[in-house]
């Protein structure tokens, strides 16, 4: 039997929340395949394989923007629950909005879970709770190389 990384797709219009997050996973010794994207029309047209995403991968869990360009966190969201094919895709909001309204939106569409950013530990054990994928770890920056 043959075992992979889980595809963790992150959706994030701003670059230094992007590469924070990503540094933030890499720290806490997380090594999946981690594909980013600038808007929910780009993640759209990657979920769905078109254009230049016409071999993408399909994730296994989608980190999502709440506040994005062109097409909006809730409307990807929607989307995403109205598609048989990828309504079990668990989709966390991972966004630095703290307006309980966005959150109820959230939960309503059906997120899996609903983060805060910055991305710490705490963060990354409601990923793990709410996501049926393997996270693969490795030991952090300073730690021990295995042999």
């Amino acid at each position: 039997m043959e075992f992979s990384a889980a595809e963790i797709l992150l959706i994030e219009d701003n670059p230094l929340d992007a590469r924070y997050t990503q540094i933030a996973l890499e720290e806490l010794g997380i090594a999946n395949r981690l594909t980013v994207l600038p808007d929910g029309e780009e993640a759209l047209a990657y979920l769905y394989r078109r254009g230049k995403h016409v071999h993408a991968r399909r994730p296994d869990c989608i980190l999502l923007d709440w506040n994005l360009p062109k097409t909006e966190g809730s409307e990807v969201l929607e989307i995403i629950r109205g598609d048989s094919k990828l309504a079990a895709i668990p989709v966390i909001v991972l966004t630095g909005s703290r307006e309980q309204l966005d959150v109820l939106q959230a939960y309503h569409l059906r997120a899996n879970g609903y983060i805060t950013k910055p991305v710490d530990f705490s963060a990354v054990q409601t990923i793990m709770d709410c996501c049926d994928f393997r996270i693969v770890l490795t030991p952090g920056p300073s730690g021990p190389v295995p042999a």
